[in-house]
């Protein structure tokens, strides 16, 4: 079968409107296409495409489905070959497998996680009819001009200043515990407290485009300056703040039929939006725009405005924003509102023709409006203005069609008064150099991944670990017998344990900071790392890789997306959906069946996750230590009980003594920890 994270891919991909283009002609009506059925005879098209519904319709002959029904229709094709043609149209790769026990789970998992968020969302529309939440969450909302039917219709709620009333009611429903933690709905205190989250604040629910609750965001409504004004969901296995744009569900279809979509920063901004009568909006909901939120735009069209507030911080954003949409392909223009207001205000004072009109006549393309930013600053410096030209032929430089590369550098050059062929030589080199730098990006990923120099000697000791003393001449280990675990070979049986958990500690809690006291030999005022780079860092200076290849393959593959700035759950996800088999065995041994930290009494352990770590990923790190002095010490006793040179075998005991007391200090410092 073919995997269902490759599945969800191909569907996600594929574009209706593309794949019934290739055998019919469509023609433009509104937000969707029409053409004469290709599955019976007319004359007057009765068949449809709704691109942002990502289905086809045809009501003569009442034949209807997806891109993968129009094509197992129209090519006689199974489902799964059907979705084979769609994965070669969108040059996906495509390799089958059978459903693994692990994935069953998985799909379980996450459907489990969506019924506790659906819950969550009609616990908090339910709250808002409280007292409580009419006096002060519905109170909010009327202040902030939004009306009963916009409330309704996007479900804004309310949780209740009591600590425990989601989770108490949650957990009398039936709702497991662990869900409630996992969707970030309730936090678990070291005392065994369960508390809510998002208590005593208002709740803005985010959507999915298919409609499901997957996460929200709380606003608080104190004054309190040490209270954070917005709580959100964290990441979740069906929640990804940067793969997500609130409004998205309400939105999609008046962007498809407007072939537009603006995008605003803010819940309230694109609520008021919306109200308006404007609802081709989205929010990126505070987040810096990510390449995955623009993808997702471009699901319904190839066109953005960016509407960001007129103060200094907005233009940034917008700044920010204008380069990765070029560089997706998408055209971009930038609407700067007056300065001290952002769209939630505008749209509340204004009417819907006014607000229209301003973006209408305010929408610049990023050469103008980066003319009109920087040109004010550049005077008649023309060393500045210079500056400010090859500003733009860089932004210009990341668009991919060549096509409109070429008219934006004859725009510029007309604009400019520059000749054409200096502003397309600029342009050009400023290709190059990106393109080659992500070429050297990823060789260089590819060079870490299949670093090949193997080391079996005692490495150095780092600063915060007992000294070791140095061990020489370097010993030739003792053959191991490899061992199969989990149908993978391990090499070297004796350090397997050790290994696993050191990996297992960075695959779960990779980017959970390791807070540690400062009486702790590990603190440094004003410095915090975080898991992974604690343990890479003692490793590098230590200038160590993992003995067993299945775990030295999946540790070099995270730091691979952990350098390409990957969030911990992508990473997850793209280690347990590896096509390499070897890392998506080793993914779902370590993040499925859950890594369990070998010392007594941890599953009811009452200490945070935040005092584990600190505590056994050190303490992990000097087992392993201790378990590889043990294999020199093995070594040193083959070749002794080998030897026949009187003077060698003192040596050898010298450096068995020294060993020994190393073991003795490491023991005593593990004994401490």
């Amino acid at each position: 079968m073919i995997p269902y994270e490759t599945v969800d891919r191909i569907i996600d991909t594929a574009r209706i409107e593309e794949v019934v283009g290739d055998f019919v002609t469509l023609k433009k009506r509104g937000a969707n296409y029409t053409a004469c059925c290709p599955f019976h005879n007319e004359k007057t098209p009765s068949f449809y495409v709704s691109p942002s519904k990502g289905i086809y319709k045809c009501f003569g002959c009442g034949k209807s489905g997806t891109a993968v029904g129009f094509v197992m229709e129209h090519e006689s094709l199974s489902y799964v070959e059907a979705l084979k043609y769609l994965a070669r149209k969108y040059h996906i790769e495509v390799v089958e497998k059978e459903e693994s026990a692990e994935e069953i789970a998985q799909k379980r998992r996450n459907e489990s996680l969506l019924l506790v968020s659906e819950y969550a969302g009609r616990f908090f529309k339910e709250s808002l009819q409280t007292q409580e939440g009419q006096t002060i969450g519905y109170q909010y909302f009327r202040s902030r001009g939004l009306e009963d039917e916009t409330i309704r219709k996007y479900g804004l709620g309310w949780c209740p200043t009591d600590r425990k009333a989601f989770a108490e009611k949650a957990r009398a429903e039936g709702f497991k515990e662990e869900f409630l933690i996992e969707t970030g709905l309730c936090i678990k205190y070291d005392d065994g407290r369960l508390v809510d989250r998002f208590s005593d604040r208002v709740i803005f629910p985010i959507h999915s485009v298919s409609g499901r609750v997957i996460g929200f965001g709380g606003r608080t409504l104190r004054t309190d300056k040490t209270v954070a004004k917005y709580q959100n969901s964290p990441s979740s296995e069906i929640y990804d703040k940067s793969h997500s744009l609130y409004g998205i569900y309400f939105a999609k279809n008046e962007i498809s039929r407007k072939d537009k979509c603006i995008l605003v920063e803010g819940y309230l901004d694109v609520l008021s939006m919306h109200q308006l009568g404007i609802t081709n909006v989205v929010a990126s909901s505070g987040t810096s725009l990510t390449v995955e939120q623009i993808r997702l735009i471009r699901k319904f069209t190839q066109n953005v405005t960016i509407i960001y507030d007129g103060d200094s911080a907005g233009i940034k954003a917008a700044l920010r924003g204008i380069g990765l949409v070029l560089k997706e392909g998408l055209n971009v223009k930038v609407i700067l509102l007056p300065e001290g207001q952002d769209p939630d205000d505008f749209a509340r004072k204004h009417t819907l023709e006014q607000v229209q009109d301003y973006i209408e006549q305010n929408e610049q393309d990023f050469i103008s409006f980066k003319t009109d930013l920087l040109l004010g600053e550049a005077g008649d410096d023309p060393l500045k203005k210079a500056a400010l030209i090859n500003d733009i032929a860089d932004t210009v430089a990341l668009i991919p069609d060549a096509v409109i590369r070429a008219v934006y550098v004859r725009s510029c050059s007309t604009k400019f008064e520059v000749d054409e062929k200096i502003l397309s030589d600029r342009v050009n080199k400023s290709r190059t150099a990106m393109i080659t730098s992500e070429q050297e990006q990823k060789a260089r990923e590819r060079e870490r991944a299949e670093r090949l120099a193997r080391q079996n000697d005692m490495p150095p000791v780092p600063d915060e670990y007992p000294s070791v003393p140095d061990y020489d001449p370097v010993p030739q280990m003792p053959e191991p017998v490899p061992v199969v675990e989990d149908g993978l070979v391990m090499s070297e049986p004796l350090l397997v344990p050790c290994e696993k958990e050191i990996l297992g500690f960075i695959l779960e809690y990779g980017c959970t900071d390791l807070l540690f006291d400062i009486d702790s030999r590990f603190y440094v005022k004003g410095e915090t790392v975080n898991v992974a780079e604690f343990v890479d860092s003692i490793l590098a200076e230590d200038d160590a890789e993992f003995f067993n290849e299945p775990y030295r393959r999946v540790y070099d593959e995270y730091f691979r997306m952990y350098d390409e700035g990957l969030s911990q759950n992508q990473i997850q996800t793209r280690l347990l959906n590896s096509m390499d088999n070897i890392i998506s065995t080793v993914a779902k041994d370590l993040l499925i069946e859950k890594h369990q930290i070998t010392v007594k009494n941890y599953e009811s352990s009452l200490t945070s996750v935040a005092t584990r770590l600190v505590q056994f990923v050190p303490k992990s790190l000097l087992v392993y230590q201790s378990k590889k002095m043990e294999l020199i010490l093995k070594d040193l006793t083959a070749r002794l009980t080998l030897s026949q040179d009187e003077s060698e075998q003192e040596d050898i005991l010298k450096q068995i003594s020294e060993y020994n007391k190393a073991r003795a200090r490491l023991n005593n410092e593990l004994g401490r920890v």
